[in-house]
Order: structure tokens, then sequence, then C-alpha cells
């Protein structure tokens, strides 16, 4: 096999640019291929829709129910005070948003401005760097390392600046799954409190964790700290857009201001549906659980057995569905990911995207004819690409 061979035609769509732009040329490569396409890149359980179909028939018919409210300013009241339950805070203390990326960009707009320093964990989602830049901050980085992706607090500190305002880290870990232990989260948390910037916790996938790895929001830790989070990654209903920000009363209090200036799109229908959710978690936990439990142990031994076999590297996170190991050989793990779309129909994401070249990272709760068809592609994928020298380049 070529070179050539191993790298997309002219005509492919994939763009430079972000992971986003990246995953839609993918799509559609993949929506061409003669098989089945299966896609590892997603990061939640299957969307739910049996169940989400029943929560919108209730929340509609034969009329729309109480819940059926209008989410404008402060979001939907009964989502709000759900949520408040949950984390054990005043209502004060929520804010609801269209999503959690919704979320992050009001947290950057509020509380950045122009040459104002946000550091950012590595590897980490790109979106968190592309919406600092978009407010005109410099963007610094701090490294998660190791097979657990762990965070040195010495070296958070080192690297902030006078200008700091922000520090941004994911807990699960996105890509890798890693809880973030208590006692780390604790230190950032007084290290913010020192230094005086706010440490924003993305925790979309923190609830796959259990409660002895996460016994709280991270938020509950300090007013310096502020927890994210949305029913897109648990639930797999990302289609709802129903996201929220918890936080200390004068936090919630500066979004709050500036969220009622700009925002005039959180869907008062989907946020109602979302409150259906939630008055109902129980249902969808046991969706998710479901997947989890089902797919965990078979994704355990395949990827425990491509480690055997030199073929990965890394470790399989405690808790949640996404794993992000090695490519021991690879170091170009874009140009295997796009080889790999076009020769099986199976994507997962590359690591170029998340900081960490020659890593991928797999979503592992599908199906489980996708399941077994990912993996079994993605292994002879593997196999296959490990024998062509010149597909390996320089590593």
């Amino acid at each position: 096999m070529s070179n050539e061979e191993h790298m997309p035609s002219p005509e492919t769509p994939f763009e430079e640019g972000s992971y986003a732009q990246w995953v839609r040329g993918a799509l559609a490569i993949a929506r061409a291929h003669k098989g089945n396409a299966v896609s590892l890149f997603e990061s939640s359980v299957p969307e739910p829709r049996e169940l989400l179909r029943n929560t919108v028939i209730e929340a509609v018919e034969p009329g729309f129910s109480h819940y059926y409210v209008s989410a404008f300013g402060d979001g939907n009241p009964f989502v709000r005070e759900m949520l408040a339950e949950r984390y054990s805070v005043g209502r004060e203390q929520v804010l609801c948003t269209t999503g959690a990326t919704g979320g992050l960009s009001l947290i950057y707009r509020a509380f950045v401005r122009p040459s104002d320093h946000v550091l950012i964990e590595t590897p980490g989602f790109d979106l968190f760097g592309y919406l600092a830049e978009a407010s005109g901050a410099t963007v610094g980085h701090f490294h998660r390392s190791g097979a657990r992706f762990a965070i040195d607090v010495a070296e958070v500190e080192a690297r902030l600046r006078p200008n700091t305002r922000l520090v941004v880290l994911s807990d699960l870990h996105n890509p890798s799954g890693m809880v973030v232990p208590q006692p780390v989260l604790r230190a950032l948390a007084e290290l913010a409190e020192r230094r005086g910037f706010l440490l924003v916790v993305d925790e979309v996938y923190g609830d796959y964790a259990s409660t002895e790895q996460r016994p709280g929001a991270a938020a509950a830790l300090s007013p310096a700290v502020i927890s994210l989070s949305s029913l897109t990654k648990i639930y797999g209903l990302g289609v709802l857009r129903c996201g929220w920000i918890v936080g200390a009363p004068r936090v919630i209090d500066t979004l709050r201001h500036l969220n009622g200036r700009i925002e005039f799109g959180i869907s008062t229908l989907s946020h109602a549906i979302a409150a259906h959710v939630m008055a109902n978690a129980s249902l969808f936990e046991q969706h998710s659980r479901s997947y989890v439990e089902r797919c965990r142990p078979r994704f355990q031994a395949w990827f425990e057995g491509m480690v055997a076999e030199g073929l990965m590297g890394g470790d399989l996170p405690d808790d949640g569905c996404i794993c992000f190991p090695s490519l021991p050989g690879i170091a170009d793990s874009r140009a295997f990911s796009e080889w790999l779309i076009a020769r099986s129909g199976v994507i997962v994401a590359p690591g170029e995207y998340f900081g960490a070249p020659g890593h991928v990272r797999i979503g592992f709760c599908q199906e489980d004819d996708k399941l077994e068809t990912g993996l079994r592609g993605l292994e002879d994928g593997l196999r296959s690409y490990a024998r062509e020298p010149q597909a390996i380049g320089s590593t």
C-alpha cells in the first residue's frame, strides 16, 4: 500500500480547524461508506429514543403540561428547582443555559476581557481554548500527565499570571474519562481563593462516576469554583440543549445579569421536556447504567487484549463511557483516523484535537452490534496499519 493510499483523497471534506469541523468531515466520509458506519467517537450513551418519545408525549399531550412555562431569563423554574435540590443549593445559585457550551461561553463573556489570561488543561477539549481566544484572552496550558492524566497543583500555580482570570478543567476528564481526586480539587479550590481566579469545572461526564469517587459538585468546595453540566453526556439527550451553571451567589448574579441582556435562545419547549426528564430521572439513569454495565466489560476485555499485544497503551478509567489510549508506533493519529474511516467506516476521535497526537478517544457505549462491528474494524485497522511502515512515518 502506498503513502497516498493512507491519505484522504482531495475530494474528502476534512478541514483544518476545530474538532467539530473534523467530525463533520468524518461523518460525510463515513456515510458514503458501503458498510455500516460506526461512530466510536461518540462520547455519551445512545439517545434513549423511546423514553424521549414518551416524555415528549407526556409534555405536550393532550395539552401542554404545567412544566411548559417561559424559560426566558433564568431558565425553566422547575428545572432550576430540581437542580437546586440536587446540588443542595438555593435556586439563586443555579442558572440554566443552552447546553454546557452555552454556559461556558457565558462564563467567558462575563469574566474574561481582552488581554486577560485563561489557563486550560491539556489534553483537553479544544472548545475550551477557542472560546477563550474568541473573548480576546491569552491562553496558557497546564498538563494532565501519566496513565491517569493527573493534575500537578504546583504546576498549575507556577503557570498562573497576575492577570489569570479563569482556570478551566473537566471532571471526569475529557478526553480520558479519568476522575480528578478530591484532594486535588480541594487544593485547586484553595489555590483559586488564594490567587483570586475562578476555577471552572466542566462536569458533563461527572455523573458517570460513583459517589465515592465524586461525592458532589466542585462548586460546593469554594465560592471561587463554578460547576458546569448538562443532560447531554450522562443521558444522551443533547437534542434538548439543556445545560446549567452552579456557583456562588455573587458569581451567578454576574452571569445572570449578562445572560438577561444577551440570551434569547433558551427553548421553552426543550427545557419543559427537560423538566419531565429530571422529574423521572430514575428511568434515564437506568438507561445510562444499563449501557455502561453491558458495554464496559466487553470493551475492557477487548482493550486489555489490545494493550497486551502492544497495539494500544494506557489505562481504562474507573467509570464512564470513554477511553483515550495511545497508539504505539503511530505518531499521527489524525492520519490513522482518516484512513480508518475511508477503509471501514469506523470513526475514532484523533488525539490531535485534544492536544495529544498519537492517541484516540473511543466512546464504547454503543448498541451491541455497533460496538462489536466498531471494535472489530478498529482492531483490524490497527493490525493492517502497523504492517505498513510507510504509514507509521518517523515516530
